[in-house]
C-alpha cells in the first residue's frame, strides 16, 4: 500500500472517529443546571436543603460541577471541583481537606466516593428532564445517614 493511500484511510478513519468521542461527552445525561425537588427528596440526616442549584458541564473524561444549596435554618453552602473517571481522587470543595473520585457507569450514571466515607450515584432519566441522587455516608458520631435527592432540569 503506498504511503499516499495510506494517509487517505488514516484521514478517514481520524474524520470518522473524532466526531463520535467529543459526541459522547455531549450525550451525557446529567449535563446542564438542575434544581431540587424538594417535595420529593428525603434524608435520615433531618437536615434536608430548601433550595439547591447543581451544575455540570462535560470536560475531557469527566465533569465540572457547582453546587449551591440553602437550608430550612438559613444556612447555606456550597461546592465545586473537577472530576475525572481515571480512578483517582482528585480536590473538590464539598468539604474541607477531601477528595473524591467519580466512575462513570454510562451515559446517564455517575459513582462517586469521597475518602471521608461519603458514597453517590446519580441518574439522569432518559430525555434528560429528571434526575436522582442516592447518597450514604456516616456522621461524626458513626451514625450511618442516607438521602436520596430529586432534580428536574433547568
Amino acid at each position: 500500500m503506498s504511503l499516499h493511500t495510506r494517509l487517505m484511510v488514516l484521514g478517514t478513519v481520524l474524520a470518522v472517529a473524532l466526531p463520535a468521542v467529543g459526541s459522547a461527552q455531549a450525550t451525557d445525561g446529567y449535563v446542564g443546571s438542575w434544581v431540587l425537588n424538594a417535595a420529593k427528596s428525603t434524608t435520615t440526616t433531618g437536615k434536608l436543603p430548601k433550595s439547591e442549584t447543581r451544575s455540570y458541564s462535560a470536560v475531557p473524561n469527566g465533569y465540572k460541577f457547582e453546587s449551591k444549596t440553602a437550608y430550612v435554618d438559613g444556612t447555606t453552602s456550597s461546592s465545586s471541583g473537577t472530576m475525572l473517571y481515571d480512578g483517582k481522587y482528585h480536590a473538590t470543595q464539598i468539604t474541607k481537606d477531601d477528595s473524591s473520585t467519580a466512575t462513570r457507569v454510562d451515559a446517564t450514571t455517575v459513582k462517586t466516593q469521597n475518602k471521608s466515607g461519603r458514597s453517590c450515584t446519580r441518574v439522569a432519566a432518559v430525555g434528560g428532564k429528571t434526575m436522582t441522587m442516592s447518597c450514604t455516608s456516616t456522621d461524626a458520631a458513626g451514625k450511618p445517614s442516607k438521602w436520596l435527592s430529586f432534580y428536574d432540569k433547568k
